[in-house]
C-alpha cells in the first residue's frame, strides 16, 4: 500500500511502449464500488474471491505491465499463475509508509492501529511477494523516476 505499484507500472508500461492496467481498477469498473465499500459490505473473503478472478482475466488477455492489489498473492493459484511471468516486488518499510500513505482510514486493513497492522501484514505476505518476485526493487527515499529506472534494470528491460 501507497509503494507506487500504479505510477511505478505506468511509468514502466510508458517506457515499454505498452499497455497498463490494473486489476483493483478492474475490480472498481465491474463492481461499481470502492475497493474500501466492498471489503466492508462484502468482507475480505468475498473482495479476494472477485480479485482471484480479476487477476485471472487479467494476465490471460492483458499483454502490458499490470498491477496488481497487494493481498492478490495470498491466494495459491494467483502465485501459481503468476509463474513464468516478470513479476517486480516493490518494497518499502513502513517509515516510508507512514510518510507516503498517513496509513489513513482508506485503508481498510489499516483501519485499527495502522503502523502495528501494516508490519503485521508485511510480516504475514513479504515472503509470498518474495516467493513470486523476479526482482525486489526497494522504493524507501527514491523518486518513481529512479524506481521505475532501476526496475528496467532488476528486470533486464530495454525502454522501447
Amino acid at each position: 500500500m501507497g509503494v507506487g505499484k500504479s505510477t511505478v507500472g505506468q511509468l514502466l508500461a510508458e517506457r515499454l511502449g505498452v499497455g497498463y492496467r490494473d486489476t483493483d481498477d478492474d475490480i472498481v469498473a465491474a463492481g461499481g464500488r470502492s475497493i474500501a465499500d466492498i471489503f466492508v459490505e462484502d468482507g475480505e473473503p468475498a473482495f479476494r474471491a472477485v480479485e482471484k478472478q480479476a487477476v485471472r482475466t487479467a494476465l490471460a488477455g492483458h499483454p502490458g505491465v499490470l498491477s496488481l492489489g497487494g493481498g492478490a498473492i495470498l491466494d495459491t493459484d494467483t502465485r501459481a499463475l503468476l509463474a513464468g511471468h516478470r513479476v517486480l516486488y516493490l518494497s518499502m518499510d513502513v517509515e516510508e509508509a507512514v510518510r507516503r500513505t498517513g496509513l489513513g482510514v482508506a485503508r481498510p486493513l489499516l483501519a485499527v492501529n495502522p503502523r502495528k497492522q501494516w508490519r503485521e501484514l508485511m510480516e504475514a505476505r513479504r515472503h509470498l511477494y518474495e516467493e513470486v518476485a523476479t526482482a525486489v526493487v526497494p522504493t524507501d527515499g527514491r523518486t518513481p523516476e529512479e524506481v521505475t529506472r532501476a526496475a528496467l534494470d532488476a528486470l533486464e528491460l530495454k525502454e522501447a
